[in-house]
């Protein structure tokens, strides 16, 4: 669908300048923005290969065990299908740990492995389990207590204090996250 809307939002702004006559405006704000976006990329390259790599040295060592571990109690009560001894309830151990750390682009190849290890374990390929449900609004509305992509955006734009908004993140998605979960599990239980 984003591919139909965007082209046409460019078609629209173009044919927009050449009646107005600000052909050349267009022309250097597309210059600017590629620019911009270059910068923001490498940004978040450094942040990400930084956190990747924190993430793939916990793997190797004790530290995800033990966040696993701490997370039991909450895995139970939102997978309560998935055993501890199932390897998904690592990998979603994982990504859950990844977004609370504020790693969305970091966690996303790890719920994609675990939704794949989900949906080879489901008997109804064409619908989704209740797991696999409920991982999906763990991982949009997830709570994070470093934002870092959101503190590397502003930090990238010039702000003054980059990290002046995880309070306001906290609050966000905390109450996103709860939302989320009581919706789903009501719903669980009514379909």
């Amino acid at each position: 669908m984003l591919n139909i809307i965007w082209p046409i939002f460019i078609i629209i702004s173009y044919i927009y300048a050449i009646l107005t006559g600000r052909v050349n405006e267009i022309n250097n704000s597309v210059f600017e923005s590629c620019e911009s976006a270059v910068k923001l990329t490498i940004t978040f390259l450094g942040t990400m290969c930084l956190w990747s790599g924190i993430m793939q040295i916990a793997k190797k060592t004790t530290l995800i065990d033990k966040l696993t571990n701490f997370l039991n109690p909450i895995m139970k009560i939102l997978f309560p299908e998935i055993q501890k001894q199932n390897p998904v309830h690592k990998e979603i151990s994982m990504n859950m740990v990844a977004n609370i750390l504020g790693l969305g682009n970091a966690a996303t190849p790890l719920g994609l492995k675990a939704m794949k290890t989900m949906q080879k374990e489901n008997p109804k390929k064409d619908t989704l389990t209740n797991s696999m449900a409920m991982f999906i609004i763990i991982n949009t509305a997830s709570i994070q207590i470093i934002p870092t992509t959101v503190i590397a955006i502003r930090s990238s734009l010039g702000s003054t204090n980059p990290t002046s908004i995880i309070i306001p993140v906290w609050i966000a998605t905390i109450c996103a996250a709860f939302a989320g979960i009581i919706a789903a599990k009501i719903l669980m239980k009514k379909y």
